[in-house]
């Protein structure tokens, strides 16, 4: 009977332990809800000519601080001048959450994006940014991709007409996007960005060469075949850096959570 026992508890501590490696029990606090000293910071261009003095006088202890909001510290990104808060370290086979909601302070536009896989050296993307992949996440963009520098990636998507932009549509056909290809830029499927004032979640799945982006809980992009384009040919692009932007508006960060994962879940893909 006790080795029946035994061999019982055996069998379940191998459930649990084969359930935590299928769903990624390693979590990452990036942010500490203490400071930002694990994080690289970098202050890149001016917004446009109207803001040039400010971009000037910015600092990163100014752009990039920790402050108490709504009874606890949160990340504080003060937007009036382009700029790069970068992990150290590079990431891959990950699931990210993060958790934000806008200011009121606004200079050009209420924009950011969490950019992923990111990597080189900081200015080469638009003269502030390493290259990556953006998950836009600009006020009525949030969810959006963006492809810097030379980056690609292969999404289902249908052009609109109208527009003249592509928006991710699944069982569409697979298009190439990048500066080679059909361009930088893909439109989240639906909105979903919560009223100004509120948290958005966010949570990005990285998983070999697919990217999903999930907003408040539902897929608005799965992107695939993740790369660079080099002489010619698409190398692919798994991993890297994590950078989050300022990028024109006051934005507040309460959290940033990853997890290694070793698959992507069924739910979240189309």
């Amino acid at each position: 009977m006790r080795n029946l026992y035994l061999l019982s508890i055996g069998i379940i501590s191998f459930a649990l332990m084969h359930t935590s490696c299928q769903t990624g029990e390693k979590e990452i606090q990036l942010f500490n809800g203490q400071d930002i000293d694990d994080w690289d910071k970098y202050i890149g261009t001016s917004l446009g000519a109207d803001w040039d003095d400010l971009a000037e006088a910015a600092t990163v202890e100014e752009v990039f601080s920790v402050v108490e909001l709504d009874g606890s510290n949160v990340i504080r990104i003060s937007g009036e001048v382009n700029g790069s808060l970068a992990t150290k370290e590079s990431y891959g086979n990950y699931h990210l959450r993060l958790v934000f909601k806008w200011g009121e302070t606004v200079y050009s536009r209420r924009n950011s994006g969490l950019l992923y896989h990111s990597f080189g050296d900081f200015g080469v993307a638009i003269g502030t940014w390493m290259p990556n992949i953006e998950f836009q996440m600009m006020h009525q963009n949030l969810g959006d991709t963006y492809l810097m520098a030379n980056t690609t990636c292969e999404t289902e998507a249908a052009l609109n007409a109208t527009t003249n932009q592509y928006f991710y549509t699944p069982g569409s056909e697979m298009v190439q996007f990048g500066e080679h290809a059909s361009g930088r830029s893909i439109k989240k499927s639906a909105d979903h960005e919560v009223p100004l004032g509120q948290w958005n979640t966010i949570d990005l799945y990285c998983f070999g060469q697919t990217a999903v982006h999930v907003v408040n809980g539902v897929t608005v992009m799965v992107n695939n075949n993740t790369g660079v384009f080099e002489d010619g040919d698409i190398n692919s692009l798994t991993s890297g850096k994590i950078q989050i932007q300022s990028e024109g508006g006051e934005l507040f960060i309460r959290s940033i959570e990853l997890s290694q994962i070793s698959l992507l879940p069924d739910e979240i893909l189309p």
